[in-house]
């Protein structure tokens, strides 16, 4: 744990690049980086069917993180501290910052059990626990950069990557930090991120002008 550690207190860095996609989902056609995020069709624990890039993540702002409802191990303690990280931000989440967590099982995370999972939790609304089609949760997984450096480690669910991720698609503006973090700590990350979002809109006003 103490080596994932470290590797995840170098998580705040860009979403790597990468080519279009071609498969079982539609491509993003809008956005700095078109044709990179897959507009995979999930599902959520409220059982409704969403878009991943024209639903959830098109014009918004959002954080993001990767679990499974059978972790024994990190998920619950990620679970409980975003809980914390969403009764600080109050009613910002769903309006203006929006929650996702998706499932690295969805063979066998449905959205009833997802449902549970999060009920156990006290979510609240604007935070939505999702799962997929496996190809399509393991093409996100990638394309959002949850990824270890080591296959071995990459491929081991056990010691999945334990970050969450917070993300400006319009600006293509990502960072991150290990889910764990001291919820102020995390959230203030967020407001960073927000902030630096103020910032370009105050320099591209600037600029019309």
């Amino acid at each position: 744990m103490e080596r994932r550690n470290l590797f995840l207190g170098a998580a705040a860095a860009l979403v790597a690049s990468g080519g279009s996609y071609v498969g079982s989902t539609r491509q993003s056609t809008a956005g700095p980086r078109a044709g990179y995020f897959p507009n995979a069709a999930l599902r959520t624990h409220e059982d409704k069917s969403v878009l991943f890039y024209d639903d959830l993540i098109a014009g918004k702002f959002v954080v993001i993180n990767f679990m499974y409802t059978g972790c024994g191990d990190i998920c619950p303690g990620m679970t409980a501290n975003l809980v914390e990280v969403q009764r600080l931000l109050g009613d910002r989440v769903g309006r203006d910052i929006f929650l996702y967590s998706i499932t690295l099982q969805p063979e066998l995370d449905t959205p009833e059990i997802l449902r549970g999972y999060a009920e156990t939790f006290g979510v609240q609304p604007g935070w939505l626990f999702l799962t997929g089609r496996r190809e399509d949760v393991e093409l996100l997984r990638r394309r959002l950069g949850f990824i270890d450096p080591d296959p071995v480690v990459d491929g081991d669910l056990q010691q999945h990557i334990g970050i969450v991720k917070f993300g400006i698609e319009t600006l293509d503006r990502w960072a991150g930090c290990p889910a764990l973090a001291n919820p102020e700590q995390i959230v203030r990350s967020i407001r960073w991120l927000e902030g630096a979002k103020d910032n370009s809109s105050r320099n591209a006003s600037a600029t019309d002008r």
